[in-house]
């Protein structure tokens, strides 16, 4: 058959397997296994990797129809010990291809199809659309929070794809040919290791490219000592990763002469939204008080064009993508969910998170994500 990107077929007789890591998730389970059994085909094969559970998340994975396998280590801690369990348990028999979904996301009805055909049609990693829905009766952080998450997840990501470049792959609705996923080690501890995963292919050549027609939603927290918490895990996992990863794809854009991974590079070294204006509002700072001194008004004057080109490209985010979830007079408290994250940004210079930590799940059975 022929088969065109971004199409919604795969071809006839392909085996895939959905993995699902799990730690202590009997609140979700059911419900993303009941929403994922209508988004797949009968004969794709759901394993759900009860890793370290103390609660009744195998049981109720059974009882839904999943193949369950359970993993017990105190010592190695983290997604991507579980994921690299799941993976040398399908080794006897693999897939063609394999996807990773967390065990608390909803997976829209043609995401796996979108995905699978992706993934064989490309021979590379295929990273879907992660989107964010807001809680019941959301506070100003969640509605700002909802809107940072599409700028970085979709317009970023499809901005990247026109220009031929890869993405970063996000931690769930993950697509990967068998050969792809087994060329790289996943079992580490890492606190963001979707990032982490994602660079290791492209350093070794499967660049992850971007699916925006597959749709995975996921949940904000709306108790606020989760949602600290799971910020913090981000933005901690990406500084470490943007200055780990950053200095070595450089290195290796230089000895292999590749302009797309020196092009990558470029792209992770641009820190979290929320950093950038912080960084941003502090060298205007300085540079105006240089220029009252009577040093130079040019630091000063390069910084305002980068800041109205920086508010304008926010502005056309929302006009095209945003407007449906966050009113205009709402993008006004910006500066505050900026200045909520500043301490979040201080941590990591004084006391970095660098264990993983589960964020607190919530119900989403009565959820409505359609």
């Amino acid at each position: 058959m022929n088969l065109q990107p971004g199409g919604k077929n795969r071809p006839k007789g392909t085996k895939v397997t959905i993995l699902i890591p799990a730690h202590d998730e009997e609140s979700v389970i059911c419900a993303t296994l009941k929403q994922l059994s209508l988004a797949r085909k009968p004969e794709d094969k759901v394993v759900v990797i009860a890793d370290n559970c103390q609660d009744r998340t195998a049981e109720i994975a059974r009882a839904a129809g999943a193949t369950v396998i359970e993993r017990y280590n105190s010592d190695l801690k983290g997604k991507g010990y579980a994921l690299d369990y799941g993976l040398n348990f399908l080794e006897n028999d693999p897939p063609d291809v394999v996807i990773f979904v967390d065990a608390d996301c909803y997976v829209e009805s043609s995401a796996i199809d979108m995905l699978v055909a992706q993934a064989i049609y490309t021979g590379k990693p295929v990273q879907a659309s992660y989107l964010m829905e807001a809680p019941p009766n959301p506070r100003y952080k969640d509605l700002i929070s909802n809107f940072a998450f599409k700028v970085k997840n979709l317009v970023r990501f499809e901005g990247l794809k026109r220009l031929g470049l890869p993405c970063l792959l996000t931690g769930t609705g993950m697509a990967f040919p068998w050969k792809v996923i087994r060329s790289i080690d996943l079992a580490s501890g890492h606190i963001t290791e979707d990032m982490k995963l994602g660079m290791d292919l492209t350093l070794a050549g499967y660049e992850p490219v971007f699916c925006s027609q597959a749709i995975v939603k996921g949940y904000l927290p709306s108790d606020n000592e989760a949602a600290t918490k799971q910020r913090t895990r981000w933005e901690h996992g990406h500084l470490q990763t943007l200055l780990t990863y950053v200095p070595q794809m450089l290195l290796e854009a230089f000895q292999q002469k590749r302009l797309r991974l020196f092009l990558s590079a470029l792209d992770l070294s641009v820190p979290p939204l929320s950093l950038l204006v912080v960084m941003w509002s502090t060298f205007l700072g300085i540079s105006l008080l240089v220029g009252i001194l009577g040093i130079s008004w040019i630091p000063a004057m390069i910084l305002t064009v980068a800041g109205c080109c920086l508010l304008l490209a926010i502005s056309i985010a929302w006009v095209k993508f945003g407007r449906a979830d966050i009113p205009l007079h709402k993008l006004l408290i910006i500066p505050i969910y900026v200045l909520w994250k500043i301490p979040i940004y201080l941590k990591f210079l004084v006391k970095p998170q660098k264990v993983w930590e589960r964020t607190k799940r919530e119900s989403i059975e009565n959820n409505a994500l359609g």
